[in-house]
């Protein structure tokens, strides 16, 4: 086994062609679950893949917090070569470059999850990863009833270990929560790419988990527009709950994106869309639904 301080250079990725759902672009998604693979790359590369650490040490590994920078666009037939570097325990650099291009920055964070008996102990290097999936929040626990809002249930396909929900089902749920928003604005993706031809694009995202949600368990989603960046695009904030009767709302989850538009068509395809006024007073907090 390699040591955990090292880094590894050349990791070869290719983005799912499922994630090319506008022309042949990738969207931030995929960019996020291939920084998660590179992740896993780099343990397996050290003999502890997440079946090696369940299955001989007791643990399940959890990503706790991503969040990636995405300066160039990326393609589906483009070859990302990603480097992965420890930042600290549990804590690491990602970085991915493609057609020449810096695609990715980004930094992953990690935990070992005591999920069983292990069958042996643990390296000692890893004994500072081993510990709670995420610590609880100390944030109020209540969603604002004026946010835009969705339920959701904790599905089997969502979680991981057959008990908690996985860092990329929150992942999957900000994508689908801006897109619920942008419809309830009367901006949603069909309209705009129809009548402007503009496509969604997200040059930063984080998704952080602060607590556990359980399979079986409703999971409340709130999103809100926070800031403007000029006319260009929003930052947005996704907050996640789990609801059970009786029991009050506990925040399981967060999530922050910066989010605009390109265009798609004609001699400016690829480029940023101008927010008009109409548009900016759509996304506005407070705007009518």
């Amino acid at each position: 086994m390699t040591s955990l301080a090292d880094e590894r250079t050349g990791f070869a990725l290719r983005p799912r062609y499922a994630s090319a759902n506008i022309r042949t672009w990738i969207g931030f998604k995929q960019f996020m679950a291939m920084a998660e693979e590179a992740v896993l790359c780099w343990f397996r590369e050290r003999g502890l893949g997440p079946q090696a650490l369940y299955h001989d040490h007791g643990l399940g590994l959890s990503i706790v917090d991503s969040s990636v920078q995405l300066p160039a666009v990326l393609e589906i037939d483009d070859e990302v070569r990603a480097r992965v570097g420890p930042a600290g325990p549990g804590r690491f650099r990602v970085v991915f470059e493609a057609a020449g291009n810096r695609v990715l920055r980004g930094r992953t964070t990690v935990a070992l999850v005591r999920e069983q008996e292990p069958a042996r102990a643990c390296p000692d290097e890893l004994a500072p990863l081993v510990g709670p999936a995420a610590a609880e929040s100390d944030r109020p626990a209540e969603p604002d009833p004026a946010a835009f809002s969705w339920d959701w249930t904790a599905r089997y396909f969502h979680c991981q270990f057959s008990d908690r929900v996985q860092h990329g089902a929150y992942v999957a749920a900000l994508e689908e929560t801006v897109d619920r928003f942008l419809a309830e604005r009367g901006l949603g993706v069909p309209r705009l790419l129809a009548e402007r031809g503009w496509i969604p694009v997200v040059s930063r995202a984080r998704v952080r988990l602060l607590g556990d949600a359980h399979m079986g368990e409703t999971v409340r989603t709130t999103f809100a527009v926070t800031d403007f960046v000029k006319d260009r695009a929003f930052d947005g904030v996704m907050d996640c709950w789990t609801l059970g009767a009786g029991r009050a709302p506990r925040l399981v989850a967060t999530a922050s994106i910066l989010h605009g538009y390109a265009v798609s068509r004609g001699p400016g395809a690829g480029t940023l869309a101008t927010l008009d006024p109409d548009t900016l007073a759509a996304l506005a907090p407070g705007a009518p639904r």
